[in-house]
C-alpha cells in the first residue's frame, strides 16, 4: 500500500464533503472544489475522514493512488484555510503595484508588464518589492505565482529579479580583473 494513500484525509469541522460516483465535492468556508477520481478508486466517508481505496495493484493504479489522495486533501485544507505564496522583487526601482484587481509589475523593462487576477486568486501587495498571492486552489496559486516569477526571474550575479520569500538565489562571482601582461 501506498503510505501516502492509505493515510485517512481529517475532515476539519465546518467542512461538506459529496461523493457521487467518482466526483467528490468539498463545500468550506472559504469556498468550494471539485474533483473527479480515476476510475476505479473508491472514496469512502467514515465519520469525519476519507478512506481512498485502490481496485488493485497494477502499477498505474497504485500511481494514481497517493495522487488523488493528496489532491482531496490538499482540497480540503484548501477550502478550510487556503493557500498562500509570497515572492520579493529585488532590484534598483522594481515594485509592484495593485491596479484594480490586477498586478503592474515594473521590472526594469520599458513598459510595466501587467498581470491579469484570474478567478479564486487573491493579489495583496503589502510593500512595494512584496506580493502575496491568495487561493483556496493550490495548484492555482502556485502556477499564478510561478507565472508572476517569470517575467522576471533571479539572475545569478547580482540577485535581481522576482524571487518566492523563501527562495536562495544561487550567486556567481562575477568577472576578474585581468592579471598579468598587458594586452
Amino acid at each position: 500500500m501506498s503510505r501516502i494513500g492509505k493515510a485517512p484525509v481529517v475532515i476539519p469541522a465546518g467542512v461538506e464533503v459529496k461523493i457521487e460516483d467518482l466526483k467528490v465535492s468539498i463545500k468550506g468556508p472559504k469556498g468550494q472544489l471539485e474533483t473527479v477520481a480515476p476510475a476505479g478508486m473508491k472514496i469512502k466517508q467514515q465519520d469525519n475522514q476519507l478512506l481512498i481505496e485502490r481496485p488493485s495493484d497494477l502499477p498505474s493504479v497504485r500511481a494514481l493512488h497517493g495522487l488523488i489522495r493528496s489532491l482531496i486533501n490538499n482540497m480540503v485544507k484548501g477550502v478550510n484555510e487556503g493557500f498562500e505564496k509570497r515572492l520579493e522583487l529585488v532590484g534598483v526601482g522594481y515594485r509592484a503595484a495593485k491596479k484594480g484587481n490586477n498586478l503592474e509589475l515594473l521590472v526594469g523593462y520599458s513598459k510595466p508588464v501587467t498581470i491579469v487576477k484570474p478567478d479564486g486568486i487573491e493579489f495583496e501587495v503589502p510593500q512595494p518589492t512584496k506580493i502575496s498571492v491568495r487561493g483556496i486552489d493550490k495548484q492555482l496559486v502556485g502556477q499564478v505565482a510561478s507565472n508572476i516569477r517569470r517575467v522576471r526571474p533571479p539572475e545569478p550575479y547580482k540577485g535581481k529579479g522576482i524571487k518566492y520569500s523563501d527562495e536562495q538565489v544561487r550567486r556567481k562571482a562575477g568577472k576578474t580583473a585581468k592579471v598579468g601582461g598587458a594586452a
